[in-house]
């Protein structure tokens, strides 16, 4: 299938996948430009007996979880630059404290629910290159995340399970 044809029978799928995640049309228009254009970068890799819609939304995906986590961060900068120019030195104190009593509980944890919590949520790492570290699946990786939230959450609540 040549790279055109792939483009004009999938485009209305990988618009409306970017929609679904984004939930804002001119992101997912951006990130359905950016699809296409790393897909053609990289068309010599696809896989003939890969399904193309499968391919361009794995694509997709990538696309949207890099444009989420560089927005994620510019605004915790924002977020951050805020806080320091309020000169609120009491907020400061409190977020401190609270970021200290997160890392107290964090240690309490048990492997590989430490690790995966600290990878994720500190190292900025995806779920796929997490899964690859500890030589696992995505699925893996996501449910010992979660698993390892609702551990941390029970801890500063008082109810260690």
């Amino acid at each position: 299938m040549s790279f055109e044809k792939m483009y004009k029978a999938n485009y209305k799928i990988v618009y409306g996948y970017l929609i679904n995640l984004s939930k804002n049309e001119s992101v997912a228009e951006e990130l359905t430009a950016q699809t296409f254009l790393k897909a053609l970068e990289n068309y010599k890799l696809y896989k003939d007996e890969e399904k193309p819609s499968a391919w361009l939304c794995r694509i997709a995906r990538n696309e949207y979880f890099k444009f989420y986590n560089k927005h994620k961060r510019i605004d915790s900068e924002a977020k951050l630059e805020n806080i320091y120019t309020d000169n609120d030195i009491e907020e400061i104190i409190i977020d401190k404290d609270l970021a200290l009593l997160i890392h107290k509980h964090l240690h309490t944890l048990n492997e590989p629910y430490k690790e995966v919590f600290v990878l994720k949520t500190f190292a900025e790492l995806s779920f796929k290159e997490i899964s690859q570290i500890f030589d696992r699946n995505e699925t893996w990786a996501r449910v010992t995340y979660y698993r390892a939230k609702i551990k941390l959450k029970e801890r500063m609540n008082g109810n260690d399970k």
